[in-house]
């Protein structure tokens, strides 16, 4: 399964068992010196199993690479924390590195730790509790992360990484996590994505604790690499394709999206986040929103905030709250 995609670029395929996504595009970057692997898979035994068979393949040590995590997003890093080499460094922006420091190390639970999701959100967005209280078994992001205690290599926007020929620049590309980073090689047009632009699947875009408009900040990132004269675009899931349309087609997805949120409130004025994202319209195998699963709930519903934020913070809608929940009106719908 492993493909050679560019010169000296590999991809390996890894599974992601119980996960829509199915797998993950890991790529791995051939150095004389020093070699580079992008994103690792969960921190789940077929994970290690298919890089460890794509890296046989390839006659390297794993232990002997750098790695670039182009977000905190446990598919992306999870085994990055058991791989890597004792005098090699994990590259990964310095927003989404902070917010893994945060793990909880070796021996010790969540407790206080909790990183990715906020309970209070959930609640005030009108979440069932029963999903609220077992946010850990539902959420992917939480079992099969990387271990804490791992000393990261922070990198900031413009930042450059030398290897295989290749000169990557990183690329601060906000929005499906508050740190995402794309690696962008000029010379050859060749753009490492991350889940920034995927070709058949969309971006999931949350709104993250202490970020105020995920969406806005995702929406200004694709218009920045729309700019770049990409030929080659290696998507972190599933395949390639024309860079430049697709780009246009995840703009107008949003703005459909924030018309959708917006003429559901109007409609039905007073709605929770919940209630909005369970009349929303999502291309997943469910008869209704009360059979989704509950993984795919809370992706939905953080979903829906980050529309319902941006919309409210350019007026369009008013939250309203009676300290237990927060519902939604529209500003002025008669003009």
């Amino acid at each position: 399964m492993l493909e050679e995609v560019l010169k000296n670029i590999y991809r390996i395929p890894i599974p992601l068992p119980d996960n829509p996504l199915r797998e993950l595009n890991s790529y791995f970057i051939k150095d004389s010196n020093r070699s580079l692997l992008i994103d690792t898979g969960f921190r789940h035994p077929e994970c290690r199993q298919a890089l460890e068979a794509g890296f046989n393949e390839l006659g390297e040590s794993l232990s002997e690479v750098d790695i670039f995590l182009t977000h905190m997003h446990a598919d992306h890093t999870g085994l990055s924390s058991e791989i890597i080499g004792a005098d090699r460094q994990t590259f990964v922006s310095e927003i989404d590195g902070k917010l893994l420091e945060r793990l909880p190390a070796p021996g010790k639970d969540w407790g206080k730790e909790k990183w990715v999701w906020s309970k209070s959100r959930e609640i005030m967005s009108g979440m069932p509790a029963e999903i609220v209280d077992n946010m850990e078994k539902f959420n992917p992001a939480l079992k099969f992360a990387p271990i804490g205690g791992v000393r990261y290599t922070h990198m900031r926007d413009g930042d450059i990484l030398n290897v295989g020929g290749y000169n990557l620049q990183c690329l601060h590309t906000p929005g499906h996590s508050p740190g995402h980073m794309c690696l962008w090689d000029e010379a050859h047009g060749v753009l490492f994505t991350g889940d920034h632009v995927l070709f058949d699947i969309t971006p999931n875009i949350t709104a993250w604790p202490n970020v105020d408009d995920s969406l806005g900040d995702y929406l200004e990132s694709l218009r920045m690499v729309q700019k770049l004269p990409v030929k080659t675009a290696l998507p972190a899931h599933r395949k390639s394709g024309d860079f430049h349309s697709r780009v246009d087609s995840l703009l107008e997805h949003h703005d459909s999206r924030l018309a959708e949120v917006e003429n559901i409130i109007i409609s039905h004025p007073g709605l929770t986040a919940y209630e909005i994202a369970g009349r929303m319209r999502w291309k997943i195998r469910a008869a209704d929103w009360d059979t989704f699963p509950a993984s795919q709930k809370i992706f939905a519903v953080g979903e829906c905030l980050s529309h319902i934020n941006y919309l409210c913070i350019r007026g369009k809608l008013s939250r309203q709250t009676d300290g237990k929940v927060y519902r939604f009106y529209k500003v002025n719908p008669l003009v």
